[in-house]
């Protein structure tokens, strides 16, 4: 049963969500990977986040370039931690997209990480954080891989 549930809005953007898809692999993370617009098909993506939690889904990721609607328009559907990717896929190279995640407004966060790759590890790492308070196997997996990190 998928514990991340990963939204992007098109199947043009799973490369830049790829970097998520590895954190979670290598930390045995189940999720799943979804193709959803909140501009294009909206009932969709409310029809997802509102049968999310349903199906094992603890935390959700959302992609988003440009405006960046995806992970706002997650958030008001759920209180289950959404994590924002802001995608560097229009003239102004992510910022307009870090700008529409971060500046939620007060009661429906939406947790935001770095523009590009980085950001996209970083989000299957914070998934990973969340997911360790109470899945013992997830925390001890991160821990591990932060115990690298510390060894170099």
């Amino acid at each position: 049963m998928p514990l991340v549930g990963i939204l992007m809005g098109s199947k043009n953007d799973a490369e830049h969500v790829a970097p998520t898809v590895e954190v979670l692999t290598q930390m045995g993370i189940e999720h799943e990977v979804m193709a959803i617009s909140a501009h294009r098909t909206p009932e969709k993506v409310r029809q997802y986040v509102l049968t999310a939690r349903d199906r094992g889904i603890e935390v959700m990721i959302a992609a988003a370039g440009g405006a960046a609607a995806l992970p706002g328009v997650v958030a008001a559907y759920t209180t289950m931690p959404v994590i924002g990717i802001p995608l560097a896929t229009s003239e102004l190279k992510g910022v307009d997209a870090l700008y529409a995640i971060v500046m939620m407004p007060p009661g429906i966060p939406v947790a935001t990480v770095a523009v590009g790759a980085w950001g996209a590890r970083n989000a299957g790492y914070l998934a990973a954080q969340i997911l360790g308070l109470k899945h013992d196997k997830i925390r001890q997996a991160y821990e591990s891989y932060r115990q690298g990190l510390q060894r170099g």
